[in-house]
């Protein structure tokens, strides 16, 4: 796995590009990696129904779920299906819907310097073993390519919009994923 830097994009990943973005305000840093989890509909897996959210294309009739959110529109840089394959929706380089209101270490608007990744889940259906694995040699190349994007800085949804968010929810191993990471047990994510 690779990232084109200047351009933002992961390399032989499928490129499903989404409107729902802008730029980051000049001088941003990276240095935040939100973990989100989706489902569409909600603990259903396997369908094309995220894609369309993100690009602005879902049918609402499909589901009465889909009722509910038809007036948003958002999107995540990346997204991990169930199998492992990785999606990426906006480039790395510009700001993504994902966050919404949100704070974290005393700065308000996650979107300006975060990267989203949402794991294809739901807050307690266990992820899977291959979600697990790419996700940590996602963040490994991020993290490589984001240096301030430190241990701690590696958080959920919940953690930067709490009362208002749960996901990745308690079904999401972060000791796994820190364990997988190669952390010590003295790191702590979340």
């Amino acid at each position: 796995m690779q990232i084109d830097v200047e351009k933002g994009l992961l390399l032989n990943v499928r490129q499903v590009p989404s409107p729902n973005y802008n730029e980051r305000p000049n001088g941003t840093v990276v240095d935040l990696l939100v973990i989100h989890n989706i489902s569409l509909p909600p603990g259903e897996f396997g369908h094309s129904h995220i894609d369309a959210f993100f690009t602005n294309s879902l049918d609402f009739s499909l589901h009465p779920y889909f009722a509910e959110i038809a007036s948003l529109q958002v999107s995540s840089h990346c997204l991990i299906e169930r199998s492992g394959a990785i999606v990426q929706y906006v480039p790395f380089t510009k700001r993504a819907w994902h966050a919404g209101a949100s704070w974290f270490a005393g700065r308000e608007d996650c979107n300006n310097f975060s990267i989203g990744i949402e794991l294809e889940g739901a807050d307690h259906i266990p992820y899977t073993q291959p979600q697990y694995e790419c996700l940590t040699k996602l963040v490994k190349l991020l993290r490589k390519t984001y240096p301030r994007i430190t241990e701690d800085r590696i958080v959920g949804h919940s953690t930067i919009a709490p009362g208002r968010k749960t996901d990745p929810g308690p079904a999401f191993d972060w000791k796994l994923l820190a364990d997988l990471l190669g952390q010590s047990q003295n790191e702590k994510l979340a």
